[in-house]
């Protein structure tokens, strides 16, 4: 029995991104691979007919590359600090139907899977929590989630196309209290600068009915940016298109590889690292 998923709802803003993924999987098999974004699409009842139809034109499979590499660098963050912490925490923030804790599992760690109560029930339905895994439903933005998080063997926090959503005081102010609850762990997340979230932003601040730009998240030099907001943040970032992965594949165009050092110099497409020092 497939699950149902209508149009205009909640459940629909978390199938986009998850064919969007299983598109990476079929155009990019040799960068990147999402098996449960292969098996949930074939388990869904949803009409697929205008995602596929846009899925042939060229900025949408630039678009599904930029996904790509996106969760390729964040999980490669995660595997980085678990070969440190074995034991840690690895905690997906905003995870809607993203697999990215389980994928990166080291047989050892705890997997946290972070998101709004309803996203959280479609998560139950269609990917339940395994061994040492929680799905968590919260708003990031109440910290009260964090009591939920063992962090005692360190924590690995990671966020995919989540803050640009957030104001920038709320970025921070979630930063600076992840500091204090969390010493010896470390956030990534992908960020860009101005330009680059105001062509993200179009379509949804347009819905939301919002004018100001300026007040979402976003980022040109990360370290000199995010450092000042507290003393007990190491800041660092990384080009998310060519950063981590030259893409000298054959099924990266020469215009692809183009196209992505626009994005990681011109528009600052960024992974961005903060590490939480010890308590002073």
């Amino acid at each position: 029995m497939k699950y149902k998923i209508e149009k205009n709802t909640v459940q629909e803003t978390l199938v986009l991104p998850l064919y969007s993924r299983k598109l990476c999987s079929e155009l990019y098999p040799n960068l990147y691979r999402d098996e449960t974004a292969v098996r949930l699409i074939e388990n869904i009842d949803y009409d697929f007919s205008e995602a596929e139809k846009n899925s042939r034109s060229l900025m949408q499979r630039f678009g599904a590359l930029e996904v790509a590499m996106r969760q390729c660098d964040l999980a490669w963050e995660v595997r980085e600090y678990l070969k440190a912490h074995p034991n840690a925490a690895v905690v997906n923030l905003g995870c809607g139907l993203d697999n990215t804790g389980r994928a990166c599992d080291n047989g050892r760690c705890k997997i946290y899977n972070l998101d709004f109560p309803d996203v959280i029930t479609v998560r139950n339905e269609l990917l339940p929590a395994g061994e040492r895994e929680q799905n968590i439903p919260c708003n990031l933005n109440d910290t009260a989630w964090f009591s939920e998080i063992d962090a005692s063997d360190g924590a690995v926090f990671f966020a995919s196309g989540v803050f640009y959503y957030f104001l920038t005081e709320q970025v921070k102010a979630l930063v600076q209290a992840m500091a204090s609850a969390f010493p010896g762990s470390i956030l990534v997340f992908d960020a860009a600068n101005k330009t680059a979230v105001k062509m993200i932003a179009k379509t949804w601040l347009k819905s939301a009915k919002i004018q100001d730009v300026g007040a979402y998240f976003a980022v040109s030099d990360a370290k000199s940016e995010l450092s000042p907001w507290d003393s007990r943040l190491q800041v660092s970032g990384r080009g998310y298109m060519l950063g981590y992965n030259d893409l000298k594949d054959p099924s990266v165009s020469g215009f692809f590889r183009f196209l992505a050092k626009v994005g990681d110099n011109g528009m600052k497409m960024q992974i961005v690292k903060i590490e939480f020092g010890d308590r002073q």
